[in-house]
């Protein structure tokens, strides 16, 4: 591979990886395997070939991620079916489970989160969403956006309050 080809996914690399790690963390069940898929994500990268003829990094670099969380569920899947179900260690995680009332309240309130936050202002939602589902910083957000790091400060300080707001109605 040719220095500018490395050089070009080590940056996107770089700017990513945060971002990365959290997509990989909030779909995976175990998370220690967060950082080898992180990992796996920048060595599949650098197999690409001719990076210039990617149209879109970011979204090339997402879709990487994807088919490597559909390979780990089914990875995750395959080992699941070779459980003990006796196991001292099954029957533990078994009785760790959420009551399903608890389940039921939980999909509930996401689902009303969900909604408030589709009723935000389009900064404000954008602001959300980069820091939460994301988890870019303050300044990551800020220049993702094009405004000041106190701007996206003020969005999230105004979207968490109105959330809050029609979370309580």
């Amino acid at each position: 591979m040719a220095d500018p080809e490395k050089g070009f996914v080590e940056r996107l690399f770089a700017e990513h990886r945060r971002a990365l790690q959290a997509y990989f963390y909030r779909r995976i069940r175990k998370k220690s395997d967060v950082a080898d898929l992180t990992q796996e994500v920048y060595l599949r990268m650098l197999r690409v070939g001719n990076s210039e003829s990617i149209r879109n990094p970011q979204v090339y670099l997402y879709a990487v991620a994807s088919n490597l969380v559909k390979e780990h569920a089914i990875l995750d899947r395959r080992d699941a079916r070779h459980l003990d179900i006796d196991e001292a260690s099954v029957q533990q995680r078994l009785g760790d489970l959420p009551s399903l009332d608890s389940a039921i309240d939980a999909s509930r309130q996401a689902e009303r989160l969900r909604a408030a936050v589709d009723q935000l202002p389009l900064n404000w939602r954008t602001a959300v969403i980069l820091q939460c589902r994301y988890g870019l910083t303050y300044q990551e957000i800020a220049d993702h956006m094009g405004v000041s790091s106190s701007m996206v400060k003020k969005y999230l300080a105004q979207a968490l309050t109105r959330c809050r707001r029609n979370m309580t109605r």
